[in-house]
C-alpha cells in the first residue's frame, strides 16, 4: 500500500489554502519565488532593471530597424530620399518664392532647411512611431515580463539610426557648398541628447494613452504637423516677432533644433535657449516615464 501522504525531504510545509494568496511579504515562505510588483514613488522608473533587459532593448532596437526596410526597394535609401525630397519642396517654395532664403545669411537656405529638417524628423518620427508601439507588440506584452518602457525607447533609438543615415546626405550638401562642421558642434551633440530624451519621454506617454484611447495614434500626426510650423526648422527664429520670442521661446524644440543647426554650421551657439530647452526636456521625460510606469500594469489587460 502506498502512503500518498509522504512528503519530500527539505520541503516548506508552508501551503496556500483556497482563498489565500500571495503577498510579498509572503514570499520568504515559498523558496524559488519571485513576486514581481510596480514601484512606487513620483520617479519610479527602475533603471537598474532596463540596465539588466538591455539585450532585448537591443534586439526590440534592431527588430524595428529590420522591420522599416527589410522588404523596401530602395532599403535604408529612404532615409535618405525621404529628407532630400522635403529639403527640395521647401527650398522651392519657402526659399525662392518666399524669400527666406534672404534671412539665413552667409548659409545657403538648402544647407540651412536640411540642418533643421533632419534632427524634426527624428524627434517627428519617434513620437508617431511610439504612438503605436505598445499596440503593435500586444503578443509580447501579454506573453512575457519585461520592463514595458523598452518599447518606446527601442522605438527611439531605431529612429535615431534614421538620423545616422540622413546626416550622410547633410555632410555631402556641405562639401558642395564648401561648408565643414567647427568645435561649436559638441552644442549639436548636446541638443541631441536634449531630443532623445524629450522624444522618449513624450512618446512614452503617447504610447501608454493610444493602448486606451486608440484615437491618438491619429492625433499625433496631425499634432506633429502643426508643431513643426512653430519651430525653427524652415525658417529662422529671428523671424519672430520680438514681444513673442517669450512665448516661442516655450516651445522645447525651438532651442533643441536652433542648436543642433548652428553646432553644425559652426555659428553661435544659443546656450541660454538650449539650457532652457534641455531643462524642458528632462522634465518631459521624467514625467511621461512616471506616467507610462504608473498605468503600465493595466496594458496587459486592455490592450
Amino acid at each position: 500500500m502506498i502512503d500518498t501522504d509522504i512528503q519530500p525531504r527539505n520541503a516548506n510545509p508552508a501551503r496556500l489554502d483556497d482563498h489565500q494568496t500571495l503577498t510579498p511579504e509572503a514570499d520568504a515562505n515559498v523558496p524559488g519565488l519571485r513576486v514581481i510588483t510596480p514601484s512606487d514613488g513620483l520617479l519610479s522608473v527602475d533603471w537598474r532593471e532596463i540596465w539588466r533587459f538591455r539585450d532585448l532593448l537591443l534586439l526590440l532596437t534592431m527588430r524595428d530597424i529590420n522591420v522599416r526596410y527589410k522588404q523596401a526597394v530602395f532599403g535604408v535609401g529612404w532615409a535618405v530620399l525621404q529628407p532630400l525630397a522635403t529639403m527640395l519642396v521647401f527650398w522651392m517654395f519657402f526659399g525662392r518664392l518666399g524669400g527666406i532664403d534672404h534671412r539665413t545669411g552667409s548659409t545657403p537656405y538648402a544647407v540651412y532647411v536640411l540642418a533643421g529638417l533632419l534632427p524634426w524628423t527624428f524627434f517627428a518620427t519617434s513620437l508617431t512611431n511610439c504612438s503605436t508601439a505598445l499596440v503593435g507588440s500586444y503578443n509580447l506584452i501579454t506573453k512575457v515580463y519585461f520592463p514595458r518602457l523598452i518599447i518606446p525607447m527601442s522605438t527611439v533609438f531605431a529612429c535615431l539610426f534614421d538620423l545616422a543615415v540622413s546626416m550622410l546626405l547633410l555632410a555631402v550638401v556641405m562639401v558642395g557648398y564648401h561648408l565643414r562642421p567647427t568645435g561649436s558642434i559638441v552644442g549639436s551633440l548636446v541638443a541631441l541628447v536634449g531630443m532623445v530624451a524629450a522624444a522618449t519621454g513624450i512618446g512614452s506617454a503617447l504610447a501608454a494613452l493610444t493602448v486606451e484611447y486608440r484615437d491618438i495614434r491619429y492625433v499625433t500626426p496631425f499634432v506633429v504637423q502643426i508643431w513643426m510650423f512653430i519651430t525653427p526648422v524652415i525658417y529662422p527664429a529671428s523671424m519672430v516677432p520680438h514681444k513673442w520670442q517669450w512665448l516661442y521661446s516655450m516651445n522645447p524644440m525651438v532651442g533643441l533644433v536652433d542648436a543642433f543647426r548652428c553646432g553644425l554650421l559652426g555659428q553661435a551657439i544659443p546656450w541660454e535657449r538650449l539650457t532652457i530647452s534641455i531643462a524642458a526636456s528632462i522634465v518631459l521625460f521624467l514625467v511621461g516615464a512616471t506616467y507610462f510606469r504608473a498605468v503600465e500594469r493595466r496594458f496587459a489587460d486592455v490592450i
